[in-house]
């Protein structure tokens, strides 16, 4: 017994106290604090506190420690059961051993297993370089388990230090990615080789830290300003999300009127069809107490996705952010609504849609980089998703992204529309100006004729109407009964039964 409370307080000091304050200092905290901070008080049990490497190059020996680099086990958050793991830098710089992917691999399984949420603690080092390629074939086997827990059980990472090389795919094939200012980084480069390679002098930070990945590469969906944030973070979006595929998302008993109607909602949007809005504040407005859980904030802006409840039930909800781009989509935002659509898909969140997009983004580059092939991702999503769909168009919904936002031949099982709603090819001056392009050129008051096209033409086409007429719309409705209208058409799916075909899997234009 005196060995075991030896080796039992030998597994709690990781790389000892000199290292833990060094990470102190750092103004981070270390591996099972981070573990306490994210769990429910006192449901922590580790598992494989006491497992070492077995490398003896270069003195390896003499540099054991217990956990050798990653802390993992089980837990609760919000009296729900997860696995995690965080790896510790106070050990050999947090590096991955053949061992630690063990340890983490093990937990992997227990949480497809158990179906229960997976959750890593990134602050790494990478791969151990005295290992040598077992260090490597460790990540190779936690890319494997990536892929198999992939749409079983939700995988979630919190980037809280470094990460760079192999170590940064991982978290790449989870599920949400939350990283943490000035302390998070991820590149499979680092600065030195950038500059080695191509003469760039770059940061840390502007290279791979939680604002480049938040804005410009997509790679977090989260960016938090610390790490009491982030676990926040973590807990509330788990809240939204079941343990598992088989079950459906948590619900809970509403606190808000599912009969509200809200008569100021028409008045959110502008008269003049060009001048932009805020979509959140119609979002607000219909969601639960006005609680809407955006992802991807800070990543292309232009599309809005995230979680929020209707009658206490978990819904995903797409919309179109006219203040950007005027709601355009573009190749970011394809990507961005075409992953949030299909992890609710894999987890059976119903998907709300909010439509007014004046079309697909113009130009060169966006052609170039591969409009054609992201945008249609988001086609893709639409189509494959078998969970309950309810689209609802406010404003524009033209051309190509009428079809891509939810459109009803995609499958989507309800489509409301408001009055406010302009369905078409294209909108009223564009459409005229092509059709009519030589009778505008040859009269003597263009203007005029201009001007009474276009109300020709809105009045036989652009307007929710006509979509309703062939069936595409359901059912024009009163903006002011949205929220009910919303609720009574997910009670009516609730028991929606719908599969694909069989098949391996389809082959989603990557």
């Amino acid at each position: 017994m005196d060995e075991f409370r030896t080796n039992a307080e030998r597994s709690l000091q990781g790389g000892g106290d000199a290292r833990t304050k060094a990470q102190h200092e750092k103004g981070k905290l270390t591996a099972r604090e981070r573990i306490g901070l994210l769990l429910d008080e006192n449901t922590f049990t580790e598992i494989d506190s006491m497992v070492t490497h077995h490398y003896h190059e270069f003195d390896m020996q003499k540099r054991k420690f217990y956990t050798d680099g990653v802390v993992g086990g089980y837990g609760t958050i919000l009296g729900r059961k997860v696995f995690v793991f965080a790896y510790d830098f106070t050990v050999l710089g947090g590096t991955l051993s053949q061992m630690g992917a063990k340890k983490i691999t093990k937990l992997m399984e227990h949480a497809v297993r158990t179906g229960c949420p997976i959750i890593g603690i990134m602050d790494s080092g990478g791969a151990r370089i005295q290992e040598g390629i077992m260090s490597l074939d460790g990540f190779a086997d936690i890319f494997y388990h990536n892929q198999m827990a992939s749409g079983v059980v939700p995988q979630i990472t919190a980037s809280i230090g470094p990460s760079a090389g192999g170590s940064v795919y991982s978290p790449a094939m989870t599920d949400f990615v939350i990283m943490v200012e000035k302390a998070g980084t991820m590149f499979v480069t680092g600065p030195d080789v950038v500059k080695t390679v191509l003469g760039e002098d770059i940061s840390f930070d502007d290279l791979g830290g939680a604002m480049a990945h938040g804005t410009k590469s997509g790679v977090s969906h989260f960016v938090s300003k610390n790490e009491y944030e982030c676990f926040d973070c973590i807990r509330r979006l788990v809240s939204f999300i079941p343990q598992n595929n088989s079950q459906r998302p948590p619900a809970i008993s509403p606190g808000d009127d599912p009969d509200r109607t809200d008569p100021d909602l028409l008045g959110l949007i502008p008269e003049n069809t060009l001048e932009p809005y805020d979509m959140k504040e119609i979002i607000t407005r219909i969601v639960d107490d006005g609680d809407f859980f955006e992802v991807h904030e800070l990543f292309a802006p232009n599309i809005i996705v995230g979680f929020a409840r209707l009658n206490g039930n978990v819904v995903g909800v797409v919309a179109n952010q006219p203040t950007h781009l005027a709601g355009a989509l573009d190749i970011d935002s394809s990507n961005k609504a075409a992953r949030f659509i299909r992890f609710c898909d894999s987890f059976n969140i119903p998907v709300v849609t909010l439509v007014d997009t004046p079309g697909y983004m113009p130009g060169s580059d966006q052609e170039h980089n591969g409009i054609i092939r992201h945008g249609s991702k988001l086609l893709y999503a639409y189509c494959e998703a078998t969970v309950p769909k309810i689209t609802l168009v406010v404003g524009k919904a033209y051309g190509g992204a009428y079809i891509a936002m939810g459109s009803k031949n995609l499958r989507t099982d309800v489509n409301y529309a408001w009055p406010t709603a302009r369905c078409a090819v294209l909108g009223a001056e564009a459409a005229v100006k092509i059709m009519n392009r030589k009778d505008l050129q040859r009269a003597e008051n263009a203007a005029a004729l201009l001007q009474e096209l276009k109300s020709n033409f809105e009045e036989k086409f652009d307007n929710p109407y006509v979509a309703a007429s062939h069936g595409t719309v359901d059912v024009v409705i009163d903006p002011a009964q949205t929220r009910p209208m919303l609720i009574r058409a997910l009670e009516m799916l609730v028991d929606k039964r719908d599969q694909q075909l069989p098949r391996k899997h389809g082959n989603i234009n990557l």
